[in-house]
């Protein structure tokens, strides 16, 4: 099921509320102070002696940003004083060799991604000391599916960057865009031409990448249906290995940023999903296979090998390629995955820094998932890297009656099969062609925590 799913404006706008992504579950807001670095220390512990330990994904945050966009939700500090890379280098350093002490040297990484903010706010050089020390004190995995990949803001690529990162070990990268058109980019302040992002693309390919992704968001304001298309005919024409295309969701109250935006151009409803129509027509034109939520990729892409063989993953990365691995999370917001666990490190970079300064480990918040969790987490990740639910195998696995177990949550999925989005046999539940693009719906079906935040909202408002 990989193809473009069909578009029905009717149950896309029915359904159109807010509600988890769902790159974990529990979602973050479910993560508590209770969770802190005497817990970390114990479940790497734990995680070692795994009778086969598994192998380890590496995340590090660089928040800086020399500009805003007004879009942006994401957790960044806006500056244009480039002495501060050095100094949250030097605090990197000090924490990736606090916290790999605590993980066994044998455990290869297989997987390394640099997210941001914009992580190319280090220079080559810096980038070159980051991924130096990540390997002197971590045992880098030389198979040759090893996935090393960074985002990068095409506008603050200097010349020879790409090349460097390649050497560095680097085969993947992730290009922001948005969208091409001028008054667009003007309303949004990223103004960006599509001149300097094909040039990176360009550099990559020339320098061995072995997958390109670009991200677009569609809703933004002063976004039309020419313009957008306008925008989609010039990304696929570089023929990007991976496309993600975002909604954008306007919550000014909680991000600052998007109080800049003119809240008069921004688009109705209808015409917003004019544009996921426009963008899911043309993608299925040119041989573009969807893989879940609103990424895409070309058939011989990694993420389309990997759902057909089921070795799909969905975490806070995205969708990723290496489903059997404990990630950790390095820098400040950062959150690891170890075992059945979640971390986060703290959200605001004064306090991030605070706790590197006073040698601990930057442990803000997290949880230890209980029986009811880890099964629940199974089975979101089963729906949303291979669009249905294997019952048979949730049974074994967890050692429960299923129809009697998710009674309730098989009720709130009642109107979604009659509305023909799911289907439900006697081993499998499955997100039909319609209902690929509203996977997240049918996740939340099972969300435990969202519906005791429906139940008692004063007590939960923070879990959407």
């Amino acid at each position: 099921m990989t193809a473009i799913p069909p578009f029905d404006a009717d149950l896309l706008r029915r359904y159109d509320r807010p509600g988890p992504r769902y790159t974990s579950y529990p979602t973050a807001p479910q993560f508590t102070a209770a969770f802190g670095d005497r817990q970390f220390m114990e479940v790497a512990r734990v995680s070692n002696g795994d009778p086969i330990p598994r192998r380890l994904s590496l995340y590090v945050h660089v928040p800086f940003c020399f500009s805003p966009c007004f879009y942006c939700g994401c957790n960044r500090v806006i500056t244009h004083d480039h002495s501060r890379a050095g100094t949250y280098l030097d605090r990197l350093v000090r924490e990736i060799a606090a916290v790999a002490k605590l993980f066994d040297r044998d455990r290869d990484v297989i997987q390394l991604h640099l997210g941001g903010g914009t992580p190319n706010f280090l220079d080559a050089g810096q980038l070159g000391e980051l991924v130096e020390t990540l390997s002197r004190h971590f045992h880098f995995s030389d198979a040759e599916d090893r996935d090393f990949s960074i985002e990068l803001d095409p506008r603050y690529v200097a010349a020879g960057t790409v090349e460097a990162l390649a050497k560095m070990g680097f085969n993947r990268a992730s290009l922001g865009v948005q969208d091409f058109d001028p008054a667009v980019q003007a309303a949004v302040n990223r103004l960006q031409s599509v001149a300097e992002t094909q040039a990176v693309v360009d550099a990559c390919r020339r320098h061995g990448f072995r997958s390109v992704n670009i991200d677009l968001i569609y809703g933004l304001p002063g976004q039309n249906r020419e313009g957008f298309g306008r925008t989609l005919d010039t990304v696929i024409a570089t023929r990007p290995d991976r496309l993600a295309i975002y909604s954008y969701a306007h919550m000014p109250q909680m991000f600052r940023p998007q109080r800049q935006i003119d809240e008069k151009l921004l688009l109705s409803a209808e015409d917003k999903l004019g544009l996921l129509k426009l963008a899911i027509e043309k993608l299925s034109g040119t041989g573009y296979r969807f893989i879940g939520m609103d990424h895409f990729a070309l058939p011989e892409d990694e993420l389309s090998r990997a759902q057909e063989r089921g070795g799909l993953h969905r975490n806070f990365m995205g969708y990723t390629t290496h489903a059997e691995s404990d990630l950790i999370g390095f820098g400040v917001s950062a959150i690891s995955h170890i075992g059945e666990s979640y971390s986060q490190n703290p959200r605001d970079l004064p306090s991030w820094e605070a706790a590197i300064d006073s040698d601990r480990l930057p442990v803000w918040r997290g949880m230890n998932l209980n029986a009811d969790d880890t099964l629940r987490a199974d089975l979101i990740q089963q729906l949303m890297c291979q669009n249905r639910i294997d019952i048979r195998l949730l049974e074994t696995r967890h050692d429960i009656e299923f129809l009697s177990y998710f009674a309730e949550d098989l009720e709130r999925l009642a109107p979604l099969v009659a509305d023909g989005l799911v289907e439900i046999s006697e081993t499998f539940i499955t997100a039909t062609e319609h209902g690929r693009l509203l996977l997240r719906i049918i996740a939340g079906c099972f969300d435990h925590y969202l519906h005791l935040a429906q139940a008692e909202p004063a007590r939960f408002s923070r879990v959407i």
